[in-house]
């Protein structure tokens, strides 16, 4: 097992919330047949079923109980939903118990065949269901920054084999996550092939989707933003903006590289034919010229190795906008717990001035009733009635959108700092990693030159 995808140290801070949010909106809703978490409607049932789909293990992560991994990728060929004949790739998922394997047995692997589709389902399943954990990113469905000589073509036999590595990547994140790995949507996502979809949609996760994106997408402005968040959605407007420049650049400069090895053939063309015309020297340029073709020739290799640290700066390009999701949907639940206080304060406002007879505010009504005379008090006391069960409602609502807020904040703000130290760490290793290679690549260049002088000193 590889220990960069535990992530050590953190305990299940976020699963004891979650948790104990829903035992106590449960509780609070008392024979209410809906309560609100974080701007969706659930019903009573609905929170049992979401507390029930989380195996909750403290200090412990899937991966820490199981063995993951997409071995293999497979083309296809079938129907899709308007019943025409589609070509399509599925990934070989296998797993195994780590218990069996530390007991000395060796069983064979439990497998299962998925589509990108059906990643996709898992995916949306956890945003809407964590709304405050930065969900990994899934690897791109078609190939982007790619340079000229590389086919963006999704059935490109070197991009399906980088999408597998993205998609066990996807798996191990999740699964190393103190959250996302509890959740049984995902243990019936590795274990049940066909009863996994029916699980899933039970859950009804695609209309809180809907709806999520809906609010989402909408315009609002929140009175008093926490700061922390709103530096952090700059830096995740930030990072995607300095990944793609960097990514775009790295496509400029393997598109002039693939240029230069290539146009070394063309000396070992020169050289191989000058060798015909030389008796003495001839060897010696002939030599010379089949370096310059395998130098030539290996610039291919070459990009292809560079094109799986493209891969891990394009996971951190999407992570980007998991990170600035999670920012929004904070900036969502503030501005709820904002009108339902500015409302309340409304309620009570108007209250006083029933109570008292003065207007504090200009109002139409206010004008009505100097024209055209005051209510009865019989008319006054229904009112009064009336505003006084609002401002109770009102009350529960800001103590629950409070609470509600707070630990949006507690969550999102531990699984934020996780997903830094993840981050730094994986970028780090990736960019040495980058330019290890284009050391060695230097070398190798180095090398052929320098054989290229040895056959030279032969002629």
């Amino acid at each position: 097992m590889d220990d960069n995808f535990e992530l050590q140290g953190f305990i299940n801070l976020e699963t004891i919330m979650t948790i104990k949010q829903l035992e106590r909106r449960m509780a609070d809703a008392g024979n209410k047949e809906s309560t609100t978490i974080g701007g969706d409607e659930f019903t009573n049932t609905e929170l049992e079923n979401n507390k029930n789909n989380t195996m909750v293990q403290e200090g412990s992560t899937l991966l820490r109980r199981m063995e993951i991994s997409v071995a293999e990728a497979e083309k296809r060929t079938g129907k899709n939903t308007v019943n025409m004949q589609e070509i399509f790739t599925v990934y070989l998922i296998e797993t195994r118990s780590i218990d069996a394997i530390t007991e000395g047995h060796n069983p064979a692997p439990d497998s299962l065949w998925r589509r990108y589709s059906e990643f996709e389902i898992l995916r949306n399943y956890l945003l809407v269901t964590y709304p405050f954990i930065v969900v990994p990113p899934l690897p791109e469905k078609r190939a982007e920054f790619v340079w000229h000589k590389l086919s963006a073509d999704n059935m490109d036999p070197d991009f399906v084999e980088r999408r597998r590595v993205g998609l066990e990547n996807f798996l191990l994140r999740v699964a190393s996550h103190s959250v996302l790995s509890n959740d049984k949507i995902l243990y019936h996502f590795l274990t049940e092939e066909h009863r996994w979809k029916e699980v899933v949609y039970e859950t009804g996760f695609q209309a809180k989707a809907d709806s999520r994106i809906k609010a989402l997408s909408a315009t609002f402005r929140v009175k008093n933003p926490d700061k922390r968040f709103t530096e952090m959605k700059h830096y995740s407007d930030e990072l995607q903006s300095l990944t793609s420049q960097l990514l775009r650049v790295r496509a400029r400069v393997a598109d002039r590289l693939y240029g230069v090895y290539k146009v070394h053939g063309n000396y070992g063309r020169v050289f191989s034919e000058w060798s015909a015309l030389e008796k003495e020297m001839g060897d010696g340029l002939q030599s010379a010229g089949h370096h310059m073709d395998a130098y030539a020739a290996s610039v291919d290799d070459i990009l292809e190795e560079e094109e799986h640290y493209a891969d891990q700066l394009k996971e951190y390009l999407f992570y980007a906008e998991a990170l600035r999701a999670v920012c929004r949907k904070h900036e969502l639940t503030q501005y709820e717990l904002e009108t339902a206080s500015s409302d309340l304060i409304s309620k009570k406002q108007q209250r006083e001035e029933l109570a008292t007879g003065m207007v504090r505010t200009f109002s139409f009504k206010g004008m009505t009733n100097k024209l055209f005379g005051q209510e009865t008090p019989e008319q006054r006391e229904a009112k009064l009635s009336l505003l006084e069960e609002q401002i109770v409602q009102g009350e529960e609502t800001v103590t629950e959108k409070t609470v509600e807020c707070e630990e949006y904040v507690k969550g999102a703000w531990v699984d934020m700092q996780r997903f830094k130290e993840q981050k730094d760490r994986d970028l780090r290793e990736a960019l040495i990693g980058y330019a290890i290679m284009q050391i060695s690549m230097c070398k190798k260049g180095i090398q052929v030159w320098t054989n290229a002088k040895e056959c030279f000193h032969k002629m």
